[in-house]
């Protein structure tokens, strides 16, 4: 079947995925190949100390993405979309999105990047056992509740973004078990939220007097492959304004974008691990048995089909990155050059090379937000060199590249060194790896792996939440996700492998000693910089 039949025969999934910087939509056959894509540029505002979007904001931003996708399906198939064999919706993860009964927001969106939740998420690690993020939807919670904020006695539905606009879509209170993972710790045996953590979360709260427990509000959990409801004729007029978009599509399991990473990169399977790095970084590796002990740097998560996986997560990435690019792009129309900013980015990026191995004595740190791995709950953006430093444009790209993977690297040292976690394959997606060998070269040698980068890695989370709609409608009977996607969608693709070098190993280890030890000035910095 071509791919205009594909189309016309709705013999295709649909699958938006909202992003830090950018909402995605990626429309594929069932074979996996991309058959058109939409994007929606965004960011989020720091209002009141919080990080958030409006909710004026995010549905605009999913009709916009998806209008954004309809117009290109139209434009290079003739073909105004209308039949979609299956829809899934996927974000970043973690955060809170609070609604009263009628389904009204009744508290500002507070996304990953928030690190308000200190004396929550301490409690609740002693309180579990277990290590809960700052970020986690659960810690958010409770530090409302510990800070008496009005709206808590009104919930009647807590969720992440991507449940959020599922529920719009479908009316379904549900989310698929990876996201749940951010939400509150999940139990693997069950695919469901640790029930004697339930009990003791709810025991401890009772005292406050609410009218509802953990589970009345929080979204039910559900696998891979499970129907998660259909579009209703009010969310296809909520996606498609332009009232094409027949109701009925079948819709998968929402997902947060760490477990669509997985996807996308075909690590889901234990011994495999993936990075993804853009906004935010982290490192994903699905483990064959549960870590010795709590470690507050590292998240335990799951797949979207239930296996424990072990999260290095940095809330910070390329953002500073894509500032000091967007700075040089400035300077060439100050010169008069009209510059396309991928290539901007592709020139600096590869210049990146000619840098020393250990960035010639240069640091930064890009933390627009708190960062939980190196324990700094404010953003503080800085850059630092002394007069000894080899101070040149590649170096400086190097320091910026390098950095985008400090914190992760360090939550990835306690997987490898200390809790001895075996890992056969690490695959990267995201925009850090978009540039051809340059930030796949200074993965492997943070990570002493080879790193390997498929030619969709570009298409990162959106694809992988695409790929999930489509196991929905597509898997065989009693096909596992891993099986599906080792043999039905990655058989067929191409990719590249780059191994560690030893001098670019060596060189990544001394500029993170470098970035340990300046830690100290960064924790400094938020005591003095207070303009």
């Amino acid at each position: 079947m071509n791919e205009k039949d594909s189309i016309l025969n709705g013999k295709t999934a649909l699958g938006i995925e909202l992003g830090s910087t950018r909402i995605k939509g990626v429309l594929i056959d069932l074979s996996g190949k991309v058959l058109a894509v939409g994007i929606y540029d965004w960011e989020n505002s720091f209002i009141n100390n919080i990080w958030t979007y409006s909710v004026e904001e995010i549905h605009a931003g999913v009709r916009g993405c998806y209008h954004s996708l309809y117009e290109e399906v139209e434009k290079k198939y003739g073909i105004k979309l209308q039949k979609i064999g299956s829809i899934g919706v996927s974000a970043m993860m973690h955060g809170y999105m609070a609604l009263d009964k009628d389904g009204n927001q009744i508290a500002p969106f507070q996304t990953w990047r928030n690190t308000n939740t200190q004396e929550a998420a301490d409690e609740l690690t002693e309180l579990f056992k277990f290590n809960i993020p700052l970020r986690w939807s659960v810690a958010h919670l409770y530090q409302r509740i510990l800070d008496q904020e009005e709206h808590v006695k009104r919930l009647a539905y807590v969720s992440t973004l991507s449940a959020y606009i599922h529920w719009k879509l479908t009316g379904e209170k549900v989310i698929g078990v990876g996201d749940a993972a951010g939400m509150f710790p999940i139990d693997s045996d069950t695919c469901d939220y640790d029930e004697k953590m339930v009990q003791k979360f709810d025991d401890m709260t009772a005292k406050y007097g609410y009218d509802w427990k953990l589970r009345d509000i929080f979204p039910k959990v559900l696998v891979a492959g499970e129907a998660a409801g259909v579009l209703t004729k009010e969310g296809a007029g909520f996606l498609d304004e332009t009232g094409n978009l027949e109701a009925g599509i079948p819709m998968c399991p929402p997902e947060g974008d760490a477990g669509t990473g997985m996807t996308a990169t075909n690590s889901v399977a234990p011994r495999t691990g993936n990075v993804s790095a853009g906004t935010s970084t982290f490192a994903m590796i699905v483990l064959e048995k549960q870590l010795s002990k709590v470690y507050r740097e590292i998240d335990m998560v799951t797949t979207p089909s239930g296996f424990p996986c072990a999260m290095s997560h940095a809330n910070n990435g390329t953002s500073d990155l894509n500032v000091w690019v967007g700075l040089f792009g400035e300077f060439a129309k100050l010169m008069g050059y009209s510059v396309d900013m991928g290539e901007l980015y592709s020139k600096l990026y590869t210049n990146s090379l000619e840098g020393d191995a250990d960035c010639g004595g240069l640091l930064a740190y890009g933390y627009y937000s708190g960062e939980n791995i190196t324990m700094i709950n404010e953003g503080r953006l800085a850059f630092l060199r002394t007069p000894e430093s080899r101070f040149n444009l590649a170096n400086f790209m190097k320091a910026h590249l390098y950095t985008s993977l400090g914190a992760v690297k360090m939550g990835l040292d306690i997987l490898m060194e200390d809790e001895k976690v075996k890992v056969e394959r690490i695959m990267g997606h995201g925009g850090f790896f978009k540039t051809k060998g340059v930030g796949q070269r200074y993965l492997a040698a943070a990570v002493g792996a080879p790193v390997t980068v498929m030619d969709t890695a570009s298409e990162g989370g959106a694809w992988g939440i695409t790929l999930l709609a489509a196991y929905l409608i597509d898997k065989k009977e009693g096909e596992k996700l891993e099986d599906y996607l080792e043999n039905r969608i990655f058989g067929e693709l191409a990719g590249e492998t780059i191994a560690p070098c030893e001098e670019d190993k060596k060189g990544f280890d001394i500029f993170m000693e470098r970035y340990k030890a300046g830690l100290a000035i960064e924790k400094k910095a938020i005591e003095v910089m207070k303009w």
